[in-house]
């Protein structure tokens, strides 16, 4: 059974979803705060599956509450916004959102966007049974959606960890920017290559802050690849 956490300051809102989820979502656990301190608390005490957070919260800014929660947890989080503003967009995504929704797109829509977020996280995790991917020092469980390098842990987010594992499952071949962005977000997502290109930088530099290699590439025009053979980075020696 899914538990749900939504952050927002507006009790019509909150109201709303709790009120509604349970008819559309039978199975579903409805978790409401309306600041990010609340929020912060709630996820450590009773930690949820998937987070909805509203873009302009008071007080504290949103944005600070999703990089507090990226520092402590790897939850899904869907950021949502009252207009369709690309920057907010970007900058959510920047900071480790999976993914936004437009209020005026409805109830309905936003349902259907975390289903889908958690039907991928859980089809991830099944993905080629319990067997680890493992690409020269770059090593993938899609069972756990842990990742390390070289034996050192890098911890991504469910929308990052696709991206890592189907370029790693195809490391050397370019994937177009449609087919990553259908195979993270879905194929009903209207995500572009900006969306994608964040995603993209934001596994670059995780993986470059353990030591690994400058491993993805952009085919212009086309997409990305995983370069291989992932080569063992350098160690620093005593004399560097």
């Amino acid at each position: 059974m899914p538990t749900i956490l939504v952050v927002d300051d507006d009790l019509l809102i909150r109201d709303m979803l709790s009120t509604a989820w349970p008819r559309l979502w039978p199975d579903v656990t409805v978790l409401t705060t309306a600041d990010g301190d609340e929020a912060l608390q709630v996820l450590l005490a009773q930690p949820p599956d998937l987070v909805v957070l509203d873009i302009e919260l008071p007080g504290r800014s949103s944005f600070a509450v999703l990089r507090e929660i990226r520092q402590i947890s790897d939850v899904p989080i869907i950021i949502l916004t009252r207009r369709d503003d690309e920057y907010d967009q970007i900058r959510g995504l920047e900071l480790g959102a999976d993914g936004y929704v437009v209020k005026a797109d409805g109830i309905v829509v936003l349902t259907a966007r975390i289903r889908a977020v958690l039907r991928r996280v859980q089809r991830l995790r099944g993905a080629r049974g319990t067997s680890d991917l493992v690409v020269g020092s770059l090593t993938l469980s899609p069972r756990t959606q842990q990742v390390a390098i070289h034996g050192r842990p890098v911890s991504l987010t469910p929308v990052e960890f696709p991206l890592l594992y189907h370029l790693a499952a195809n490391a050397g071949r370019v994937l177009p920017y449609e087919t990553l962005t259908t195979r993270i977000w879905g194929p009903d997502a209207t995500r572009t290559a900006e969306h994608l290109r964040v995603i993209v930088s934001r596994v670059q530099t995780k993986i470059e802050r353990v030591g690994g290699p400058r491993c993805i590439e952009n085919e212009r025009g086309l997409g990305y690849r995983l370069v291989p053979p992932f080569p063992i980075a350098h160690q620093p020696s005593a004399e560097d």
